[in-house]
């Protein structure tokens, strides 16, 4: 029996501003049946973008506000009910949120921001069956990542398929680093498996201004005036890395997807608006060198107290800052 080829709707946007980001996103999700096709009345939809860090909210570190705004309008217009939520490496949802100007936006359409907490569910690989996944997400009726496009000193590039880390909460994902990171092709199984298990039901990357060089965090902002949207994230991360002229063999996520057979080829993706060819990008700029995936203990320890200093002491002090 043939199967339907994957679809990946790639198109050019260039501006955040309202009219014309509702316009980019209609025209983007329009040959994948528009939002309806993936939200139905009453459904509870978890919002997952990227909220890395507040520490450098002018840097594009973060998926843009404007963008979950606008994608939260198309699921309410659908009828469902939008929540936010993530993991963020230092300190809490709401506190990342806040930094990066989310909580009017969020407020105006009455959406909570949720922390996540974990559990143990099923994978697909029994190597990975002790992976704790935050419920929340796994019990939503439909998720909706939400990814930036950024270059990563570990993973080289960090799209859709990372981002879903986000869904291991608190600071497992440090400690996740330590067990699974010795091993590169492991530590990317680990990510596609928490992919897979997390299942997103559609995936919109924003590219319209991306992070390049030293990220996650430490690079700087990038133009690159590009949408794209998919029902398939590990499809959705072949183009891009096709547009970045980035061989899938040198981003982990991408090569154990194509290992474990999950990732399509290029030519058994339908592009209904523009190829990747039609996109590419020919001097996006990678990290000057790449840092060890694993994490030794002792740096697990500091990270695992600084995410608590941060979401338990820092955040709550500051709010006396602005008294």
């Amino acid at each position: 029996m043939q199967t339907q080829k994957p679809s990946v709707s790639l198109i050019r946007a260039t501006s955040y501003e309202q009219e014309a980001l509702q316009a980019s996103l209609a025209t983007l999700l329009q040959p994948l049946g528009g939002m309806s096709a993936f939200v139905k009345p009453g459904d509870r939809v978890l919002l997952k973008p990227n909220l890395l860090t507040g520490a450098r909210p002018h840097k594009e570190c973060t998926t843009r506000r404007e963008l979950v705004y606008e994608v939260a309008q198309m699921v309410i217009d659908a009828g469902g009910q939008p929540f936010l939520g993530d993991s963020p490496a230092f300190g809490s949802a709401k506190g990342v949120a806040q930094v990066n100007g989310y909580l009017p936006l969020l407020e105006e359409l009455n959406i909570p921001i949720i922390e996540f907490h974990g559990k143990r569910y099923q994978t697909v690989s029994e190597d990975f069956n002790h992976l704790r996944l935050c419920k929340e997400a796994m019990e939503a009726d439909v998720v909706i990542n939400l990814p930036k496009v950024k270059s990563h000193m570990q993973l080289t590039l960090t799209m859709g398929v990372k981002n879903l880390f986000g869904c291991v909460p608190g600071k497992m994902k440090a400690w996740w680093h330590m067990e699974a990171g010795k091993d590169t092709h492991r530590f990317g199984e680990m990510l596609v498996e928490t992919a897979r298990a997390i299942n997103p039901n559609l995936t919109i990357l924003d590219g319209i201004i991306g992070h390049e060089g030293n990220g996650p965090s430490g690079g700087e902002p990038r133009d690159l005036g590009i949408l794209a949207a998919a029902s398939d994230v590990f499809a959705l991360d072949r183009s891009m890395v096709e547009i970045l002229k980035v061989s899938p063999e040198q981003v982990p996520t991408v090569a154990a997807s194509q290992r474990l057979g999950v990732c399509p080829e290029l030519t058994e993706i339908d592009f209904p608006h523009l190829h990747p060819d039609l996109l590419t990008i020919t001097d996006w700029q990678l990290p000057d060198q790449l840092m060890p995936i694993d994490f030794a203990m002792p740096r697990v320890i500091k990270s695992t107290f600084k995410h608590f200093y941060i979401k338990f002491l820092k955040e709550p002090m500051s709010i006396y800052g602005k008294a």
